[in-house]
């Protein structure tokens, strides 16, 4: 049980680390975007759409990573 829980809680790092980079990606992209050119709005909405989902997931799988390492430390009590 305990090494199923440790493996869950690296995917759930890798998954953090995975929607990290992607948010910074479209972060980038937005502010190169709004300093090249000020008439795309419609794209840089869109970017500004994709970053804050991303931040949330890093957020959500931040916090199952969380629950998991709490029940790993409840089980070895």
């Amino acid at each position: 049980m305990n090494w199923f829980l440790t493996l869950v809680v690296v995917v759930l790092v890798i998954m953090v680390v995975v929607s990290l980079v992607r948010g910074i990606i479209a972060f980038l992209q937005t502010t190169r975007i709004d300093l090249e050119n000020q008439d795309d709005a419609a794209h840089a909405a869109a970017m500004h759409a994709r970053q804050n989902k991303m931040m949330f997931a890093r957020v959500k799988y931040q916090a199952l990573a969380i629950v998991v390492v709490f029940i790993i430390l409840a089980i070895n009590r």
